[in-house]
């Protein structure tokens, strides 16, 4: 038995389904598509996938809009192609955790549907709603991705509903024993399945103030989401984790907390002295840091002071499907390549998001291929997993256009060619494995050029450092002793005694000389 649980040493990988890989000629990714690429997960060297939503939905946000959440969409199969999806991947020693939205439902969920048919209807407090006119909304708070109100008139029973989203996603009151009680549920229904975890969307806007201010002046034009921390949330997630904890395991709670203070975000591990909330919340400020050496040592300074040691372990993310990839925003792969070293090396658990190993940038989406209310197409668009027509894919188009380079970049070309930056992955991912202090040991600045991030992780007597050139010029780094060279994003470097040279845009994995 190890004497940590399994996800402070795991990588996960983040897989949308939509664009994985579609097997059925629809042009969309689905479960069948995942179970067939496995292989290349565990020929990578990922420890877990989180499977973002694959729920019954009308699709206004892609999944996040939920009518069933015990049930598979037919866009992506059936509960017997999730069971055996499953099976695979544990006998593959996958860990899988899955999407579950507790913010919001689809306005066509059943629940919503019984909710608005009455204001006597017996769900109508599974919602949130409030008197006023048809013409002013109950509050300034604003929607996500509309900017609009927050709010929607319903005109059959003359009540405003709450949406911190689209309207056609209403949210759930959790103030209602009944909802939590049917939430809760839900998470059996899965867990009972045999998952592994849950990525929890949007987690911290569950518990609202029941009072409903104003949001304040000066940020009443930000959406709500990005605003709501209310102290009911803490004891919601409690229950939360209770659930978690009847069966046995290591089921995880990973939080989508989507703040941006990163003390606020630490919160929602829970009391200090054990962490009895989230297992792992994301830490998103980094996903908007330049790339440049001060400004990720204050995101990584940052998450050291107000990560409680031990309670709140942290995480760190450079891409997902909210956000531009990262090879876009640094603006080469040589860049891209350093921060991949530089993510996998330091402490907390990495989450991957699915092509970041590829390369891959964002598609450019001609305007009359846009399909997502938030402006999000770009890091959707879908996995090439071999070169030419359809790469991969059933026949058929799919859903969003490639992404640039899809032939040079797809996993079988990059495979063939051991320069690609997918070996780099590979590598990386391996050394992490084979070194305790890579996994979980301590963190430590070493002395830089400012140009440089330097830093050393130990555990017993493993020792590894991470020396990482922000820059484009050759820099010099001091460490203390001797050292080789283990892993580096030059790959003819890797065997060789490390001079304290780093040339422009390289990273490096030391260990100490024999």
């Amino acid at each position: 038995m190890s004497d940590h649980p399994w996800w402070q040493s795991a990588v996960v990988y983040q897989i949308y389904p939509r664009s994985f890989c579609d097997t059925n000629g629809d042009g969309i990714g689905d479960l069948e598509g995942i179970r067939k690429r496995l292989d290349h997960l565990v020929w990578l060297g990922v420890d877990a996938i989180w499977i973002s939503p694959f729920f019954r939905s009308p699709m206004k946000d892609f999944g996040y809009d939920v009518s069933d959440y015990c049930d598979v969409d037919p866009l992506f199969g059936t509960l017997d192609d999730f069971d055996r999806l499953l099976a695979e991947a544990h006998s593959r020693g996958l860990r899988v955790l899955i999407d579950w939205v507790p913010n919001h439902t689809s306005d066509q969920h059943a629940w919503f549907q019984e909710a608005r048919a009455s204001r006597e209807s017996a769900k109508r407090d599974w919602y949130v709603w409030r008197d006023g006119d048809a013409s002013t909304p109950p509050n300034n708070w604003r929607a996500a991705f509309t900017n609009g109100p927050a709010w929607t008139w319903d005109e059959q029973t003359a009540q405003w509903y709450l949406h911190l989203f689209l309207s056609e996603q209403p949210d759930l009151n959790w103030q209602s024993p009944a909802v939590v009680a049917a939430m809760h549920d839900t998470l059996r229904f899965w867990l009972a399945r045999g998952i592994d975890g849950f990525r929890m969307d949007v987690i911290h806007c569950i518990g609202k103030d029941p009072k409903l201010p104003d949001a304040p002046e000066a940020v009443a034009k930000i959406p709500y989401c990005a605003q709501n921390d209310h102290e009911s949330t803490h004891d919601l997630l409690r229950g939360i984790r209770s659930v978690l904890d009847e069966f046995d395991g290591d089921r995880v709670m990973v939080g989508e907390v989507y703040l941006f203070d990163t003390a606020r975000v630490a919160r929602y591990y829970g009391n200090t002295a054990k962490g009895d909330e989230l297992h792992l919340s994301f830490n998103f400020p980094p996903l908007y840091a330049a790339w440049d050496a001060g400004a990720w040592r204050a995101q990584i300074d940052r998450a050291v002071a107000e990560h409680d040691p031990i309670a709140a372990w942290p995480t760190w993310v450079l891409s997902n499907h909210d956000n531009k990839r990262h090879r876009t925003r640094y603006g080469s792969e040589a860049r891209a390549r350093a921060a991949a070293v530089l993510l996998l090396g330091l402490r907390g658990t990495p989450f991957l998001y699915a092509g970041e190993e590829l390369g891959l940038e964002d598609a450019v989406v001609p305007e009359d291929r846009v399909v997502d209310p938030g402006g999000r197409d770009g890091c959707r668009a879908p996995i090439p997993w071999q070169p030419g027509e359809g790469r991969g894919w059933a026949e058929g188009d799919a859903w969003l256009p490639w992404p640039p380079n899809a032939d040079r970049k797809s996993v079988a070309a990059q495979r063939d060619d051991p320069d690609a930056i997918v070996h780099l992955y590979r590598r990386l991912l391996a050394a992490r494995r084979a070194s305790p202090a890579l996994q979980r040991g301590s963190f430590e600045w070493l002395a830089t050029d400012d140009s440089a991030l330097v830093w050393q992780r130990r555990l017993a007597d493993d020792l590894r450092i991470v020396a990482v050139n922000f820059s484009g010029k050759e820099v010099e780094v001091e460490t203390p002793g001797s050292h080789r060279i283990a892993l580096s994003t030059h790959r003819d470097a890797e065997g060789s005694s490390f001079s304290g040279r780093l040339a422009p845009d390289q990273a490096v994995v030391l260990e100490p000389s024999a």
